[in-house]
């Protein structure tokens, strides 16, 4: 099988160990185990479940108790409907080797996590690219996405909040999106990573497993939840599908490990004091990037309205990649490339680390600017 280069993870892979200031991160700043154990309020017994924990393979699909608690950040999904992965990108992996086959045609929103159309191209299916634009706010064209519909389309796949620019989709337009696949009976994967830090309400758009009979959503705990190195993710999905999903599973997962499992059940149990963190971060370093974006004349975005990124489009002539690794070289601060998403002429920019690493980061990509701009 032959597949493209993953050209997001490549890049950090090259240098996110380089950089002084990482505002190419995606996830809300990672929480220390003792911050974990401290929002639980399980200080005293932690350790002693720990040890007492006999490291055998544990429950297959993952426990009762992490399910279930999966199954409260949704409103329709029961058990039967989760199973547990090696991260979302583990989850996203398992559903297209579960539906899709060569000759299938797939639909994939672009820019979005390369996963979603990369790895149904290398299965030898024909993916039709549904195009994000600027002057849509980054959000679909349902006109064009009934345009691309074909009576055997096997899959759309979204991604909701979106990655990279922030963007979200709403219930209602979620919906019609729905309504699309169902016409063909397709169905419809969303991946959900980002779900959890809206800028508005209680930073819980509506899902897509909830709205849809075929709908797919994934999710983990590594944006959100601030916990990436758990590397625990599900499939919230119709029981059947779980099913043939799980004969895929056995072949390359067995069970998540019992130790990210206990942690996960602990995030779950504390959900309400993670997410409160994560929505101040992201809704406070949002304000700034907001702020920065204004003031510099060679910058603009659309201001995400979700999740933990954000596109900024640059007016200069450089390639992206030329202008990152310069950028790096020159102040320490690592963005992402646009050419590693498919998106030239941008930047992909994390601002929900700490305020600290975004405020200085942006005060010396400014001074970085002055050279382009005759400042």
């Amino acid at each position: 099988m032959d597949i493209k280069d993953f050209g997001v993870e490549i890049w950090m892979n090259e240098f996110e160990t380089k950089c002084e200031f990482n505002l190419a991160e995606t996830c809300v700043e990672s929480l220390t185990l003792e911050q974990l154990v401290a929002f639980s309020g399980k200080n005293d017994a932690v350790l002693s479940d720990l040890m007492s924990m006999k490291l055998t393979y544990g429950a297959i699909e993952g426990s009762d108790r992490l399910r279930d608690g999966i199954c409260e950040l949704y409103t329709t999904q029961k058990r039967e409907n989760i199973v547990s992965t090696h991260g979302t990108i583990g989850a996203n992996a398992l559903i297209y080797e579960t539906l899709v086959s060569p000759g299938d045609h797939t639909i994939s929103v672009m820019p979005t996590y390369q996963q979603h159309y990369s790895i149904p191209q290398s299965y030898g299916a024909d993916v039709s690219i549904l195009h994000l634009r600027e002057e849509n706010a980054f959000l679909p064209d349902l006109d064009e996405l009934k345009s691309q519909m074909r009576p055997d389309t096997k899959l759309i796949a979204i991604n909701n909040p979106n990655n990279p620019t922030g963007s979200l989709m709403d219930e209602a337009m979620l919906k019609d999106i729905a309504e699309i696949a169902r016409g063909c009976d397709s169905y419809v994967l969303c991946d959900e990573v980002y779900r959890g830090v809206d800028q508005q309400g209680d930073g819980f758009t509506a899902s897509i497993a909830d709205l849809y009979e075929k709908g797919i959503s994934t999710a983990g705990f590594s944006k959100a939840f601030s916990l990436a190195g758990l590397r625990l993710g599900w499939i919230a999905a119709p029981e059947e599908l779980i099913f043939a999903v799980s004969k895929h599973r056995d072949y390359n997962t067995i069970s998540v490990g019992m130790i990210d499992d206990y942690f996960g059940c602990m995030a779950l149990d504390a959900r309400d004091k993670i997410l409160v963190r994560s929505k101040a971060i992201t809704r406070e370093n949002l304000q700034i990037l907001e702020d920065w974006v204004n003031q510099e004349p060679l910058i603009s975005f659309v201001k995400p309205k979700s999740a933990t990124i954000a596109l900024l489009k640059y007016d200069f002539d450089m390639p992206s990649r030329d202008f990152c690794v310069d950028l790096l070289q020159k102040t320490g601060v690592m963005f992402t490339p646009g050419s590693a998403l498919d998106m030239e002429g941008y930047v992909r920019i994390g601002y929900a680390n700490s305020r600290d690493v975004l405020t200085e980061g942006l005060a010396r990509v400014s001074d970085y600017l002055k050279s382009f701009d005759g400042s």
